[in-house]
């Protein structure tokens, strides 16, 4: 069982919240969130307009299609994205922050640009956007907690996020299969930290433990799944630690709705490093390195290299590079 940290607690003990937030992030990369400030309501409204924009027909869906977006936003078909070269089992939109696309954009500014929004249900839009400010302030309020814990100003990372975010939401069907599926395969995420919504009696999310043992991460009631993504591991010196999870396809006759809330500082942003104080350093593992999947610390480049290897299909169609990362002629 994943640690269950209460927010409210971080008004009446903020030394020690501010440790269990760490030490949960340092241990596992992953918790529970209670007492966050979202009303259950909220989580009602946004998995019913999921569920009832996934009921849709597929040709409906389809106008909306990711194939039409520089920026990987809207409807990704079945089977529409990959993980580690290999296709992920689930259905999704991407939603991103609502904004013009730069003339003559280059490298990740061509992230930034307009949404393509459901025609239904026809408060899908509304729901979503109150969603996305709700959980970003959720998501501040953890980060200024987290650089108190590590020894830095609270404000350390709120230039980062002061202009023009680039935030990323989800909303995800997995169908049921009698074939063998990842729902998404391992993965870290690469921004700064991720709010996790599940529906209740979810199954299908697993945490691999440090061990490389695989773990069961079921929904709790009224909480968020918490985990931090590749730039706070960068901002930490490694002390936190990004953590490999994944989604096994559901069972046949069943199915499984997410929506994962990804909370990242503006695309051109410099991820602060923290100096951190002699005794957790001590204990800090360094940041994960991997030739095949590089780090860096603007967030931009981190998103841009995510984005065109998940979506090679929209890469190559609008901005000419083929899968592996290689431009076409």
């Amino acid at each position: 069982m994943l640690p269950v940290l209460d927010l409210t607690s971080a008004d009446l003990d903020p030394a020690g919240f501010r440790t269990q937030l760490r030490e949960a992030a340092h241990d596992s990369g992953f918790f529970y969130l209670t007492g966050h400030g979202v009303d259950s309501t909220q989580f009602d409204r946004v998995l019913a307009a999921a569920r009832a924009f996934f009921a849709v027909p597929a040709a409906e869906k389809n106008e909306i299609s990711q194939l039409q977006s520089p920026q990987f936003r809207g409807y990704s078909r079945l089977g529409g994205e990959l993980t580690n070269g290999l296709v992920d089992w689930r259905e999704q939109i991407d939603i991103g922050p609502e904004r013009p696309v730069l003339e003559g954009a280059q490298g990740f500014w061509r992230l930034q640009g307009p949404n393509l929004w459901p025609g239904r249900p026809s408060d899908f839009r509304a729901a979503f956007e109150e969603w996305s400010h709700a959980l970003s302030v959720v998501g501040l309020r953890l980060l200024r907690h987290w650089a108190v814990s590590l020894g830095a100003d609270e404000d350390i990372f709120d230039s980062a996020f002061a202009t023009a975010p680039a935030t990323l939401m989800k909303v995800v069907r997995y169908p049921g299969t009698t074939q063998t599926h990842q729902g998404v395969g391992a993965h870290k995420d690469s921004g700064v930290l991720t709010l996790l919504l599940v529906e209740p009696d979810s199954e299908g999310l697993q945490v691999e433990t440090s061990e490389g043992t695989w773990v069961d991460v079921p929904p709790v009631a009224d909480a968020f799944i918490v985990n931090i993504g590749e730039l706070l591991e960068v901002a930490s010196g490694g002390y936190l630690r990004a953590t490999r999870h994944r989604v096994i396809a559901p069972r046949p006759g069943t199915d499984r709705v997410s929506i994962p809330f990804f909370l990242n500082p503006a695309l051109d942003a410099l991820v602060p490093i923290i100096a951190l104080p002699p005794e957790l350093a001590a204990l800090s593992r360094g940041v994960e390195t991997d030739p095949a999947n590089p780090i860096f610390n603007t967030y931009g480049e981190n998103a841009w290299k995510s984005r065109t290897r998940a979506h090679p299909d929209v890469a190559e169609r609008h901005h000419g590079i083929r899968a592996g990362g290689v431009a076409s002629a």
